[in-house]
């Protein structure tokens, strides 16, 4: 018995869950079950963190996995053996507290999770009931490609922003010349398509980010 609990203990280090079997009121084994860390997960969390991006690992392994697999990936906070209802508790609770929350998870117990964060994303090599309730479906393999869809949001917003400054000004500017009588209507045909090409050349460098 003392060398399965080295074993276990050991196993538990290693980021296993452990399941105990046995007979007649006595444990005479245990099977250890773990999942691989992807080798871009630190990546990812490494690329949230320098954008500013708090993270944390929610999940429904025991402690000593959950621990294991966030010292491998560096995340800030760890909460373990947490199931449906803990995941989803987790995210209102920093939701009430003001923060904006991003979820990330591909099971069926990260399916309530993911509709209540703000933003749930789903890796297309997850279980369908993952994939319907986020409205973010990752269709690439690499985990990466969070990093991507955060950085082109990102550009959006910010040429959705100057987009609509531009059309402001070109706008207010016509305005206030057709009213003192010193805009042709010919010019101001011409300078609402100079805007609308302003625009679509502008939005076209998204394409090349």
């Amino acid at each position: 018995m003392r060398n399965l609990e080295e074993k276990v203990a050991a196993w538990e280090r290693h980021g296993h869950t452990i399941a105990y079997f046995g007979r007649d009121d006595m444990v005479t084994g245990a099977l250890a079950f773990g999942d691989h860390v992807k080798p871009e997960a630190a990546a990812l969390v490494a690329g949230l963190k320098a954008r500013g991006i708090r993270t944390l690992l929610v999940s429904g392994d025991g402690h000593a996995a959950t621990q294991w697999v966030a010292s491998q990936i560096g995340v800030d906070e760890v909460v373990a053996e947490a199931l449906p209802e803990r995941k989803t508790a987790v995210i209102r609770y920093l939701q009430n507290a003001g923060a904006v929350v991003a979820m990330v998870g591909d099971g069926v117990n990260d399916a309530p999770s993911l509709a209540q964060a703000d933003l749930g994303i789903a890796l297309s090599s997850g279980t369908d009931i993952a994939m319907h309730a986020a409205p973010l479906v990752i269709s690439a393999s690499s985990l990466l490609s969070v990093i991507e869809a955060f950085d082109l949001a990102k550009d959006s917003l910010r040429v959705v922003r100057q987009n609509l400054f531009w059309a402001f000004v070109y706008n207010a500017a016509g305005v206030t010349l057709a009213a003192f009588g010193l805009l042709n209507p010919i010019f101001a045909a011409g300078a609402m398509v100079v805007s609308s090409l302003s625009v679509i050349w502008n939005s076209k460098r998204l394409a090349s980010a």
